[in-house]
């Protein structure tokens, strides 16, 4: 009976510890991340020579992982009309600053070489210009998988990145 209770008592103590060392979002913080819409703009190849699948790869995968995180109200599509109606909205910027093309066969084959490495600036700004946050993000595939699945990884990083920060700006 007594090591019934002096788990429990020991899984109560780790569960406060928990809550403790490692706060969550504060409700109203919570609230006002709710509130912001995003508009993703087309990838921009900056100086980099990309092929346009990987342009496309990385703008779906953005739309995609933005809507996972569940940080923003509303994700719009570039262009899309409806986001002119929304109050709090952030535009998403994707510039590439660096492109390693990789080759999947030498992946398969050794571990040390054949990469697909991405890099780019990623900036969340407000309708009139103002930076609310700026990232530079890495996004690679190191073993096995195709050449987009760096795309993936990317926008995987970006949305982390955003998720991070605190979006209390607008």
């Amino acid at each position: 009976m007594k090591t019934s209770k002096s788990h429990s008592a020991i899984f109560v103590a780790a569960i406060v510890a928990i809550t403790v060392l490692f706060p969550s979002r504060l409700p109203a913080q919570a609230a006002v991340a709710k509130e912001i819409s995003v508009q993703v703009h087309s990838v921009d190849p900056g100086e980099v020579e990309l092929a346009d699948s990987f342009q496309v790869a990385i703008y779906e995968n953005l739309l995609q992982e933005l809507n996972r995180t569940k940080e923003f109200k509303q994700v719009f599509r570039d262009g899309d009309r409806n986001a002119d109606q929304v109050r709090n909205l952030l535009v998403l910027k994707t510039t590439v600053e660096k492109y390693t093309p990789g080759n999947e066969t030498r992946r398969a084959v050794t571990t040390v070489s054949g990469a697909t490495k991405l890099t780019v600036r990623t900036q969340l700004v407000t309708r009139d210009g103002k930076i609310v946050l700026e990232r530079r993000v890495h996004g690679d595939v190191r073993f096995f998988g195709s050449n987009l699945r760096a795309t993936h990884n990317l926008a995987r990083n970006i949305a982390k990145a955003i998720k991070r920060s605190q979006l209390d700006v607008v």
